[in-house]
């Protein structure tokens, strides 16, 4: 009984500790003052692990002028983000569907179709929209709140177990298979017309895919289902929204961003 008491008591401090050193930072990306209780360096190792874990579901393409064609245009997209203390990775998945996602730690999957078929504007506007939800953590915001007091003691300890590595990889693989809060799509269309901008691409290509998932979508009736569109707003009214963002981004000076460029793949 003690002994549990004085572990009991352990946890306590450690936990005490953590929280009185986790501080709320300034998001760029949202605008607002926020608790983060995973550091940056904790996210990074998760989304590592994660991309493993990933690479072994789907099949990494190993076409390589696509695979230039993706890290050309990500890696200044990147440079425009709100964003600059993590490198960004970006994965071609060898999948005909239309999808894009993002994991944890700066790592963003596109599908070989989605290639095919998008300009560089379009692409760009994609690639933008993930970078965007990794700007904001959103994922990092979604596992704080569904494992609270667990991932806090597993941080002040140290501790990576495998259960609650297992649990945090279910968490996000659900958000890449089911989507974000119609909140957070929102918030990305609009950081991903910022970011085009920013890098030099024509925000508008968000608007002409948005149109060419739309076409797709009566084209295939009910069968059609991405992630990209699974569980989010209207698409009608996300178009309208970026149209919105576009003319206000318009009117505000753009300045050249530093380019970060990372060639570790």
């Amino acid at each position: 009984m003690r002994s549990r008491l004085r572990i009991n008591n352990f946890l306590l401090i450690a936990l005490l500790f953590l929280v009185a050193g986790c501080a709320t930072i300034y998001n760029p990306a949202t605008q607002r003052n926020e608790l983060i209780l995973i550091d940056t360096a904790s996210e990074i190792s998760l989304g590592r692990d994660m991309d493993r874990q990933m690479q072994r579901k789907i099949k990494v393409s190993a076409d390589l002028q696509l695979q230039t064609r993706l890290n050309t245009i990500g890696y200044k997209l990147a440079a425009s983000s709100d964003r600059q203390d993590l490198l960004y990775y970006f994965r071609v998945a060898n999948d005909e569907e239309l999808n894009a996602f993002a994991l944890p730690g700066g790592f963003v999957y596109v599908n070989s179709g989605l290639m095919q078929r998008a300009t560089d504007d379009e692409l760009a506007s994609v690639l933008a929209h993930e970078i965007g939800h990794i700007a904001a953590r959103h994922s990092v915001k979604k596992l704080q709140a569904a494992m609270g007091y667990n991932i806090l003691i597993n941080l002040a300890l140290g501790i990576s177990g495998n259960a609650s590595l297992g649990r945090a990889m279910d968490i996000v693989f659900n958000l890449v298979n089911l989507g974000y809060s119609r909140q957070d799509e929102f918030l990305a269309d609009r950081l991903a017309v910022k970011y085009s901008k920013k890098a030099g691409f024509d925000p508008y290509g968000m608007v002409t895919f948005f149109k060419k998932l739309a076409e797709e979508q009566r084209r295939k009736g009910p069968s059609f289902r991405i992630v990209f569109l699974s569980s989010h707003p209207p698409i009608e009214e996300r178009i309208k929204n970026v149209e919105k963002e576009i003319i206000h981004v318009s009117s505000i000076p753009q300045t050249s961003p530093e380019r970060k460029v990372n060639h570790d793949n």
